[in-house]
Formats: structure tokens, sequence, C-alpha cells
């Protein structure tokens, strides 16, 4: 067997770029780089052209848009598609989180602040606690908000009435939600990856909002690095902005937006370090063979659940691992990518 890589690299702890985890960082950027309109909305055409009917409909009737569920992996726009319909709508937008929303009192105090046609998003829905989805239920059907007042003998029920507004959920685990929640919602729309095309567009339009020059095919490395997530894409191309800059090139071409990622240990399939250490050491160090999850992570000195949600979704998506009934095992695709002969 032979091979450009050294199986004896030692595993450490990295600081993951490539992530697609909404960052601090991300929180300045995507207020700068987010849409306003759908028109300005790059991608999931389907979703946009759903959207565009049952917008028009409600409003050429007078009355708030169904309640929607957007579902689909972190990164790619969810967040910002709620801001857009509420935009489209012309009403607010408020944004809280499953998490956020410990207590019904938390829920109702939200829910009694609303206005008429507002557009209240909670991201991570599938983390409600079940007395605060309960809650939930009376107001997406009825518009109304049962609370009970005091404890005991004396504890008494009051309905309020809410204003009619639009809930748009957003959630990464679909099947976490309760079927009662789920069937609430009027229409559900499932984000898909990016492809490599519309992850340019965004990077040149995200370019040209920060002021970078950046040409086609520098747009293009970019974006084909970007794993399928604006998120993960508008953040690479920040990182070459810094790389360009201190190198004192005023115009990223692919070459340098190439040398830059590459420095950063981003490779041509949008992989960092960890993402070639886990194929390395299912080709190398396992020779191919397939191997349990405890025992991989063993090897790698990771948790075995960072291993399986963190890492595995995104190999498993672009067919470089697979799971079989013995355990992981590193694809033929894998073993071409990492120049090993099998």
């Amino acid at each position: 067997m032979t091979t450009k890589w050294e199986a004896s690299d030692d595993i450490q702890e990295v600081s993951r770029l490539v992530d697609q985890e909404f960052d601090a960082e991300d929180s300045e950027l995507e207020t700068t780089l987010r849409p306003q309109y759908l028109r300005d909305y790059l991608g999931q055409e389907r979703v946009k052209a759903n959207l565009e009917v049952l917008i028009t409909a409600a409003q050429s009737r007078g009355e708030s848009l169904d309640h929607l569920l957007l579902a689909g992996p972190p990164g790619l726009g969810k967040t910002t598609l709620a801001t857009v319909i509420a935009r489209e709508l012309g009403a607010q937008v408020k944004t809280t989180s499953g998490p956020a929303i410990g207590r019904s009192g938390d829920l109702a105090a939200i829910l009694t602040n609303l206005g008429e046609g507002d557009v209240l998003f909670i991201d991570e829905i599938h983390r409600l606690n079940r007395s605060v989805e309960e809650l939930l239920y009376s107001a997406m059907e009825d518009y109304k908000l049962d609370i009970i007042i005091g404890k005991g003998p004396a504890a008494r029920s009051i309905t309020l009435d809410l204003p009619h507004f639009t809930l748009v959920g957003a959630t990464t685990r679909t099947g976490l939600l309760s079927g009662p929640l789920r069937d609430r919602f009027g229409m559900v729309f499932r984000l898909d990856y990016y492809t490599p095309q519309e992850l340019q567009d965004i990077v040149v339009r995200s370019a040209e909002l920060l002021g970078v020059s950046i040409d086609e095919k520098g747009a293009a490395e970019v974006g084909k690095r970007g794993r399928g997530t604006p998120r993960l894409a508008n953040r690479l191309l920040k990182r070459v902005r810094d790389f360009a800059q201190v190198k004192g090139v005023p115009d990223i071409s692919q070459e340098v937006a190439s040398e830059a990622l590459s420095f950063f240990d981003v490779d041509e399939l949008g992989l960092d370090i960890m993402d070639v250490k886990i194929l390395k050491a299912l080709a190398i160090t396992f020779e191919g063979q397939p191997v349990g999850l405890n025992t991989l992570a063993s090897a790698l000195s990771e948790e075995p659940g960072s291993l399986e949600d963190v890492y595995e979704p995104f190999l498993l998506q672009q067919g470089l691992i697979v799971r079989t009934p013995k355990g992981r095992q590193a694809t033929k695709k894998a073993f071409r990518h990492l120049r090993i002969s099998d």
C-alpha cells in the first residue's frame, strides 16, 4: 500500500473552520450579508416559489400567513428565511429559541407582546419542553392562551385572546418533533444543501457587500469548499479575504483562494484536519476494514457522540464513508481522495 499520508500523525484538538453551527463570528457577518427579500435570497428555488404563492395569497385575503416549519441542517438559512418572510409580509419578527423558553410563563410573555400579523420565529423548536409545547397548541390553532392562575383549590383558568400571528419554527432534527406539534404547521419546508454554483453566486454577492474583489473562478473555488452551506461559504470568504490582505493581493483569483484555503487546512472537498484523520484511520490504520464507532473514537481520541453527530454526516453525504452492520468503512472515493492505492 502506497500513500502520501503518514499514518502516525498525532490526533490534536482543532478549532473547526468548517463547522456548520452558528458561532459568535457569524453573528456580525450574517447581519451584514443577510438578504432582505425573497428576490435577494439565493438558492432554495422550490421553497421560494411556494412561499411566494402563500404570502401573496395571504396578503390578498388580508389574513396572517399559515404557521411554517423550516427543517434542515445548520447553516442553510432558516433564520434568514424567517426574517425575509416577515419583511415580505411587512411584519415585525420576534426571534427566540426552544431552549430559551424554559417555562410556560416565558412563552406567555412572548405571545402576549406580539402585534397583529407579527412573525414569531422559534429556532431549535424541537427542544421545547412538553409543558411549553402544549401551551403553544391553542395559541397556534385558536389564537388563544389558556393560563392557570394560583395553586391548589384556589387555582383558576383564564383565557387570553392573542393577535393573529405566524409561527415560523426551525429544526435540525425533525424526528424529535412530536406529532401534535408537527401537525399544527400549515406547511413544512425542507431546506436542501446548496450546489457549488449556488454557493458561487452567494460568494459573489457577499464579496460585493464586503467590498472584496474576487473573480468568478475564485468565487467558484470558495463555493466548492463550502460544504453546501452558505454560512460556511461566507466564513471561508472572510478567511480568504484576510489571507489576501496580509499577502498584499488586491484581487482574489482561483490560485489565491486555493492557496488561502489550503493554508487554513480546508482541502478541495471542504474537509478539514479532523475529517482527513478519520479517513486516514479507516483507510490506513484499519486497512479499509469495517470499524466499530467506539473503536474508531478510541483510535482518534475523540468522543463517539462527536464523531457520529459532528463529523460523520458530511463524510456520509459525500460518499467517503459508509455505515455497515460491522461498523464504519472507508469507500473507494476516500482512498482516491487520500491518494492511496488499495
